[in-house]
């Protein structure tokens, strides 16, 4: 099957997990004999753009699969981008050049996303295609557009929500975003039962609509080994994510605190950046703890591996979580992990410590019994490294697959 899929990012250049899971994504279905066409905007894919009939082979393997990328000039955004984050951006660009802003097609996000969609979305025209695949709400208006020109049936896979991002402070233009991709979609792909009835309750989306497809993860284990421990003394527990409100970076040290009035050698790794940083740098001094808690900052490569295999412990405190691919990295990498119990990952992996975010005393509780005793730890690993086993993007794609098909069926049904 042919088909035409928008995304925002692919590595190795991306922000976070949801460009690593288009990775997988597309890998998967090529790997499966599908033939996709991913169109990037020029500036995150890192490539040199290319003319509609002169597309890019990154791979092409001996089921028949292909994937061309077809970069479309557009302005620097990313899936964790707000409007307030985005007009930031224009003010420090024009700062260093003040006649960059000329440059971009928009002056804030969302005319950004509005014209990335029409030039996107022309390709509707150029590539021969079965079935149009969005990600999330800033391509979403791209695959409606594409739709519309030919016609074929759209498929939007729903990684993350506003409500995840945003809880309670809700962009209700990102919302409204999201709300119509979905209604136009003929099918939805989410990541997890968790957002599958986020999207009954808040999106208004009919349950028949929607396939849950799990996120995989790629299966080359870590070199890594413990001996990359900052201090062979200390226990090493992790958190590894954005800093913002729905990563719960606030809860992780919280549960700091409690666990350091019990075990005294432990030192609290914090990798990441995001609106937060400041706040969560004060919140360690303000505990008193800002001795045993070190901040990474943006990790990105082997300094990913190399920060997992020196976990004793890894810990997604995550508020709303749609699934949460770096509790698979970690157990690749040999790290035991805690996860919250709001998020889609804790549907999958089953060996695993489980909390809920806001219990910070019973997070501090496993936290302590993980870090004392060793046969713990070890269990843990060993089981859930053979659920990461299973979890390939060669078979989850084969369901995606299966969407595309239902989609087709009742697009024609129509």
């Amino acid at each position: 099957m042919r088909v035409l899929m928008f995304g925002w990012e692919f590595p190795p250049i991306n922000s976070g997990g949801l460009g690593v899971a288009c990775q997988g994504i597309v890998e998967g279905l090529v790997g499966n004999g599908q033939q996709v066409y991913l169109v990037l905007p020029k500036v995150t894919s890192g490539m040199k753009s290319l003319s509609s009939d002169a597309f890019k082979i990154l791979s092409a393997h001996e089921s028949g699969g292909i994937v061309r990328t077809i970069d479309v000039p557009s302005g620097l955004y990313s899936p964790y981008t707000n409007a307030e984050h985005y007009q930031k951006f224009i003010e420090e660009l024009t700062d260093k050049d003040a006649k960059a802003p000329e440059k971009l097609y928009g002056k804030n996000l969302f005319e950004e996303v509005y014209r990335y969609a029409a030039q996107a979305s022309a390709y509707a025209k150029k590539v021969p295609h079965e079935v149009i695949h969005t990600h999330d709400w800033l391509t979403a208006e791209a695959g409606i557009q594409a739709k519309k020109i030919s016609g074929q049936p759209m498929v939007m896979h729903v990684h993350a929500t506003e409500f995840d991002r945003s809880g309670d402070h809700v962009n209700q233009q990102v919302y409204d975003m999201e709300r119509r991709g979905m209604h136009h979609a003929d099918r939805i792909i989410a990541v997890s039962e968790f957002t599958k009835k986020l999207l009954i309750k808040q999106y208004g989306v009919k349950e028949f609509k929607i396939d849950v497809v799990h996120n995989a993860i790629q299966q080359n284990f870590s070199t890594y080994h413990k001996s990359h421990h900052i201090n062979h003394t200390d226990k090493i527990v992790l958190f590894l994510g954005r800093m913002t409100m729905q990563k719960g970076p606030d809860y992780f040290l919280q549960m700091a605190k409690r666990v350091l009035e019990v075990v005294k050698k432990v030192k609290f790794v914090m990798a990441g950046d995001g609106d937060m940083m400041q706040k969560v740098v004060d919140m360690a001094v303000n505990l008193g703890i800002e001795r045993n808690v070190l901040f990474g900052g943006f990790l990105k490569g082997n300094e990913v591996e190399r920060a997992y295999a020196s976990a004793d412990l890894y810990v997604m405190p995550s508020v709303s979580e749609p699934f949460g691919l770096t509790p698979l990295e970690a157990i690749r990498n040999g790290a035991p992990v805690l996860i919250s119990k709001q998020s889609g990952v804790s549907e999958v992996i089953k060996n695993a410590l489980r909390v809920d975010f806001w219990d910070v005393d019973e997070m501090a509780n496993q936290v302590v019994a993980a870090l004392r005793y060793p046969a713990l730890k070890h269990t843990l690993n060993e089981h859930a490294l053979k659920e990461v086993h299973k979890m390939t993007w060669h078979k989850q794609s084969k369901k995606i697959v299966e969407t595309y098909r239902k989609a087709r069926k009742e697009h024609r049904q129509k």
